[in-house]
C-alpha cells in the first residue's frame, strides 16, 4: 500500500474503538447524570457529603488507570484488559440496581451495595480507560497527520455515548420518584455489556496497525502464569475489593485521595525519568506531558461541576418548564456531549484547514481554558442580582455548556493526541495514565469545589475567597480558569519548541 492510499480516510479499527468507547461512555455518563440525585433524593445524603463522594468516585475512576495501564503493558495486553474491565463495570451497575431496589427496605445493605457498586465501577474503568485510548494512535504510522483528527473522531464516539446515556438513564430513572433510579443503573449496565460485545467480536479483524498487525494482544514477554484464567480472576477480584475499600474509606473514614494522587504522580515521574533507556530528547518530551497535565487540572476541576454543583443548579435554580412538561435536570448533562458531536467535525476541519497556521497543542489547550472561563462568565452574568428563590432561564445553562464544549474540544482530544505523539512506546499506556491521573486530581478537586455551592443563605470560602451567592460561586471558576489560561499561553511557545526537537 502506497503512502497516498494510507492517507485516505481513517482505518476501520478507529470505528470499532469508537463504538466500544461509545457504549462505555453511555454507561458512565448515564450513571453519572443521576448519581448525586440518587444520593440526595434516595439515600438522603446532604449535598456536601454527596459532592465529596462524587469527587472521590470520579477521582478514583481516573486514578485506577495507573494500575490498569501497567498491567496491560506488562501482562494482559490492551484487548484482554478492556474486555475484563468492561465486565467488571457492568457488574458494578447491576449491583447499583439492587442498591436502588432496596434503599427503603434495607438501608444498611443498600449503603454497602452502593459503595460496592462504585468500587467495581472504579476497578473496571482502570483496565478499560487507558488501554482503549492508547490504541487509537497506534492505528497510524509515526508522524501521521491524521492523528489529531482521529482523536477528534474518537472523541465524537465518547460524546455520542455521553449524549445518549444521560437522556436514556434520565428518562427511566429521573422521574421524580426515587424508586425509579434503579432503572437508570440497569440501562447503564446493559450499555456496558454492548461495549464488551463490540470489542470481543470485531477487535481482531479491524483493530490493526498500518502493517495489518493486530493491536493490543498479550505482550510477547508476558509470563504465562499471569494469563492463567484462575490467576486473572483472582487478580480482578483482589483489585475490585481494594477499589471498594478505597471509595468506602475515602467517603467514611478519612480523606487520603489527594495524598495518594501526589504520591502516584511522583512515583511515575521517578520510574520514567530514572529509566536509563530513555535519551535526553525523550525525557524532554515526557516533561511536556507532565506540564500540560498540570494545567488540565484547572480545566477539569471546573468542567466537572456538571455532575455535581451544576446538577444542583439545574434541579433547583433553572426554570425547566416547556409548556406542561418539566425537563428532568439530568437531561442537561447530555448538552455537553451533544454539542461535542455537533462541533467536533468543525474543529477537526478547522485544524486541518489552518495548515501551517495551526496553533500548537499547548496554545490550543490554553484557548480551551479561556473558553471555559468565558462559559462561567456567561452564567455568572445570568444569575447576577437575581433574587433568592427565582429560577433563571435554561438559556444560561445551555450557553455555558456550549462554550465549555468549545473549550473541551480545544483541550481534551488535543491532549490525548499530544500524549500519544510524545510518549515513548514502552511507556505509552503509563503516560496515558498520567493524563488520567491529572483528571483524577481535578475530579477530586471538583467535589471540593462543589461543596462550596451556596444555598439557604450560607457563606462558604476557599483560600480566603468568600462565596455568598451563585454569582460569587461562578466567578470563582472564571478567575481560576482565566489565570491558568494566561500562564499557559505564555508557556505555549517554549513547550511547542520542546515537542518539535
Amino acid at each position: 500500500m502506497n503512502q497516498t492510499a494510507i492517507q485516505k480516510g481513517h482505518p476501520k479499527g478507529l470505528y470499532v474503538l469508537f463504538a466500544t468507547e461509545m457504549w462505555e461512555r453511555f454507561n458512565y455518563y448515564g450513571m453519572r447524570a443521576i448519581l448525586v440525585l440518587f444520593m440526595t433524593k434516595a439515600l438522603l445524603f446532604d449535598k456536601v457529603f454527596a459532592s465529596s463522594i462524587y469527587g472521590s468516585y470520579t477521582g478514583l475512576v481516573y486514578l485506577t488507570p495507573l494500575v490498569g495501564g501497567y498491567i496491560a503493558d506488562r501482562y494482559w495486553g490492551n484487548k484482554r484488559s478492556i474486555i475484563l474491565g468492561g465486565l467488571v463495570m457492568a457488574i458494578g451497575e447491576f449491583v447499583l440496581f439492587f442498591c436502588g431496589s432496596m434503599y427503603k427496605s434495607n438501608p444498611e445493605i443498600a449503603a454497602l451495595l452502593f459503595f460496592t457498586g462504585l468500587g467495581l465501577m472504579i476497578a473496571g474503568n482502570g483496565f478499560f480507560k487507558p488501554n482503549i485510548s492508547a490504541m487509537v494512535g497506534q492505528l497510524y504510522p509515526e508522524n501521521d497527520k491524521r492523528k489529531d483528527s482521529a482523536y477528534t473522531v474518537f472523541y465524537m464516539g465518547i460524546n455520542t455515548g455521553g449524549a445518549i446515556g444521560p437522556f436514556v438513564c434520565g428518562f427511566f430513572g429521573d422521574t421524580g420518584n426515587p424508586d425509579d433510579f434503579k432503572w437508570a443503573f440497569l440501562a447503564a449496565g446493559i450499555g456496558m455489556l454492548l461495549s464488551v460485545v463490540v470489542m470481543h467480536f470485531f477487535h481482531n479483524k479491524y483493530v490493526v496497525d498500518h502493517n495489518k498487525n493486530i493491536l493490543g494482544l498479550t505482550p510477547q514477554d508476558s509470563p504465562a502464569v499471569s494469563r492463567k484464567p484462575l490467576n486473572v480472576f483472582l487478580g480482578l477480584l483482589i483489585f475490585s475489593l481494594i477499589s471498594v475499600g478505597l471509595i468506602y474509606v475515602e467517603a467514611n473514614v478519612f480523606s487520603y485521595l489527594f495524598y495518594l494522587l501526589l504520591g502516584s504522580i511522583t512515583l511515575i515521574a521517578f520510574l520514567i525519568f530514572s529509566d536509563k533507556t530513555l535519551n535526553a530528547l525523550e525525557k524532554k518530551k515526557v516533561s511536556v506531558i507532565f506540564v500540560v497535565s498540570f494545567f488540565v487540572i484547572f480545566f477539569w476541576s471546573a468542567f466537572e461541576q456538571a455532575g455535581a454543583s451544576l446538577t444542583f443548579f439545574a434541579e433547583e435554580q433553572t426554570n425547566r418548564t416547556l409548556g406542561s412538561y418539566t425537563i428532568p435536570s439530568s437531561f442537561f448533562q447530555s448538552l455537553n456531549s451533544t454539542f461535542v458531536v455537533a462541533f467536533a467535525p468543525i474543529f477537526a476541519w478547522l485544524w486541518l484547514k489552518l495548515g501551517k497556521y495551526e496553533p500548537g497543542s499547548p496554545a490550543k489547550m490554553a484557548l480551551g481554558l479561556f473558553l471555559l472561563a468565558l462559559g462561567y462568565l456567561w452564567i455568572a452574568f445570568g444569575v447576577h442580582n437575581v433574587a433568592s428563590g427565582v429560577k433563571v432561564s435554561m438559556i444560561w445553562l445551555t450557553g455555558m455548556y456550549a462554550l465549555h464544549t468549545c473549550g473541551e474540544l480545544c483541550l481534551s482530544p488535543i491532549g490525548l493526541s499530544l500524549v500519544n505523539k510524545l510518549a515513548p512506546i514502552k511507556f505509552a499506556s503509563l503516560l496515558m495514565a498520567v493524563w488520567f491521573t491529572a483528571n483524577a486530581f481535578a475530579n477530586k478537586l471538583a467535589g471540593v469545589f462543589s461543596a462550596l455551592y451556596p444555598e439557604n443563605g450560607k457563606t462558604t470560602s476557599f483560600l480566603g475567597y468568600q462565596i455568598t451567592n451563585l454569582h460569587d460561586f461562578f466567578m470563582f471558576f472564571v478567575g481560576m480558569a482565566g489565570i491558568a489560561s494566561i500562564i499557559l499561553f505564555f508557556l505555549s511557545k517554549k513547550l511547542k519548541n520542546l515537542m518539535e526537537q
